[in-house]
């Protein structure tokens, strides 16, 4: 739990109980997690509570949003150096059997040439297909 609180405080984030809580809930997930996840997990807290800590957490560079097509954001913990950076983005992988969404940390999103007068502000790099798990139902 120590650990967890020196992360909150690494980027600015008091860390009360509920916090904590929600924090160590997200910790365990080996997945990206959505509002609903969390909710699920955590039923004694409070959907507005959840909400305002993922948002919270966000701004403070804890976590990332990750939009994936499900039509549901889906939320992933970043490094601890992670500034969220346009050149620290990496690839999502989004799994069209199970659902779940995985960081692809290792795969870096390619830089892409804009033309002039254009200013990127974001990147959202989605894969699809099948995860090692839902492949493994599959021929190859």
């Amino acid at each position: 739990m120590k650990d967890l609180e020196e992360k909150l405080l690494r980027r600015n984030i008091k860390p009360t109980s509920v916090r904590l809580l929600i924090f160590r809930t997200m910790s365990d997930f080996k997945k990206a997690f959505s509002l609903t996840d969390l909710e699920t997990e955590l039923e004694t807290v409070n959907k507005s509570t959840i909400f305002r800590t993922l948002s919270l957490f966000q701004e403070n560079l804890l976590i990332h949003s990750i939009d994936d097509g499900s039509g549901s954001i889906k939320y992933a913990i970043c490094n601890d150096g992670c500034m969220c950076a346009i050149d620290e983005l990496h690839v999502h992988f989004n799994c069209i059997r199970c659902k779940n969404t995985f960081c692809m940390e290792s795969i870096s999103i390619p830089s892409i040439q804009l033309p002039d007068s254009f200013l990127l502000q974001s990147i959202n790099f989605v894969m699809k297909g099948m995860c090692n798990e839902c492949s493994r139902f599959f021929k190859k």
